[in-house]
């Protein structure tokens, strides 16, 4: 196999359960050119770097060579979300969410959320009881942080069944399987994406006038010292919160829970030890990261990494799951160690870009996981490896089939 067509190993379907190989030569060259004039960089130190080198841009419009292409957004007819902003719109957007989801405006919010949390998850997990076999994403992974951004957000939960729906479309529109038609599929996600923010269009003009103590409403009404955002910025970064808030955790908590289940004894150990949920998540970043890829980079200048030049407007793709197995950074990086110190993984991202809703999938994932291995009675995979989504990007299993013995009774909750 050449440089020149790693992506596309990488990407096509048939490899997204252990794409891992295919990791490891790609950090054999720190810096591999593709066939399509893609930049791929697959080791931890370069990733790193890149992330915060200001001469690496996130908004696609900055692309040499577009060929007529429109992002997502623009084809929706909406503004990019923050993600895919420079400084200093990237700041003024973010900053004005931020005040609304935790520090330094609300340092105390995702604490306080503690209680809820737990009496979510348990809630999630009684459903389990009198089952032998169950789906673990559709059963506990999605309906658990799907309801916490709901009530987030103030999203009413009789309307999840729509939005799990137009979730799945958009994302699927990050299949970037190679030798398919896209043509479908993205007609599929842009459609999926006005029908989202036309809907939190109309929640968002009703907090305006009735506004409540969620993030809906904060949105809406929140004047500080950057302004307030737009209207049609509101819906944007609406939709791009309800979409990450749950998504990637729904991916974190699947693939948490079948590493677990393929090496038992640190389930059973997190049983006894709930306290090593903390560090074991962290592993789980690092080892199965949820969000494997940033595409769409764009190089504003020219760029030299390890004797290779990316020439300014040149697409740039960081390999994070990549780069958390760099065992220039991570010693023995193919084992699963929830012990490992100094892990100081990718899996969040990093730079200006860092995921802000990292608090809040860090600890959802950590009830999660603990309270299944204290609920379920001898748990044991039915299909490995399971069927995984179509996205090489948000990568993650669709279905975990589980068997199980039955289910331990909660703890009592707050």
């Amino acid at each position: 196999m050449t440089s020149g067509t790693l992506l596309q190993q990488i990407t096509d379907y048939a490899n997204r359960a252990d794409p891992y190989p295919f990791y490891a030569e790609l950090r054999s060259t720190p810096v591999a050119r593709q066939d399509d004039g893609t930049y791929l960089v697959g080791t931890y130190y370069e990733i790193s770097g890149l992330l915060h080198d200001p001469r690496l841009s996130s908004d696609p419009r900055n692309l040499a060579d577009r060929r007529g292409r429109l992002t997502e957004e623009e084809e929706a007819g909406l503004p990019p979300s923050f993600i895919r902003l420079d400084p200093p719109e990237h700041d003024r957007m973010r900053r004005l969410a931020m005040r609304a989801f935790g520090p330094p405006h609300n340092p105390r919010r995702i604490h306080g959320m503690r209680g809820e949390l737990l009496r979510i998850v348990t809630d999630v997990i009684d459903e389990l009881h009198g089952k032998e076999r169950f789906d673990l994403v559709d059963d506990v992974a999605y309906p658990f942080p799907v309801t916490v951004i709901c009530r987030l957000l103030g999203v009413p939960r009789e309307d999840e069944p729509r939005f799990h729906d137009w979730a799945d479309d958009i994302v699927g529109g990050l299949d970037l399987t190679p030798g398919q038609d896209f043509t479908e599929r993205q007609r599929t996600a842009q459609r999926a994406r006005v029908e989202l923010g036309g809907y939190l269009g109309g929640l968002i003009d009703q907090r305006r006038r009735n506004p409540g103590d969620d993030m809906l409403s904060a949105l809406a009404t929140d004047q500080g010292p950057d302004g307030r955002m737009s209207p049609i910025e509101q819906i944007t970064t609406a939709v791009l919160l309800l979409i990450a808030g749950h998504e990637t955790t729904v991916n974190l908590i699947t693939n948490g829970m079948l590493t677990l289940l393929r090496q038992p004894q640190h389930l059973e150990r997190l049983a006894k030890e709930p306290d090593l949920a903390v560090p074991l998540v962290e592993e789980l970043l690092r080892y199965e990261p949820p969000v494997q890829i940033l595409p769409q980079r764009v190089a504003l200048a020219d760029i030299e990494i390890a004797g290779t030049v990316i020439p300014a407007g040149a697409p740039v793709w960081l390999a994070l799951a990549s780069g958390n197995r760099d065992p220039r950074r991570f010693p023995d990086p193919d084992r699963f160690d929830p012990d490992r110190q100094d892990n100081q993984h990718l899996g969040f991202g990093g730079g200006i870009h860092l995921c802000f809703g990292a608090p809040l999938a860090r600890l959802e994932a950590q009830m999660a996981l603990t309270e299944l291995s204290q609920r379920l009675r001898n748990p044991r995979l039915l299909e490995d490896p399971p069927p995984y989504r179509r996205s090489p990007i948000l990568r993650g299993p669709r279905h975990l089939p589980v068997a199980v013995d039955g289910t331990q009774e909660a703890r009592p909750t707050p």
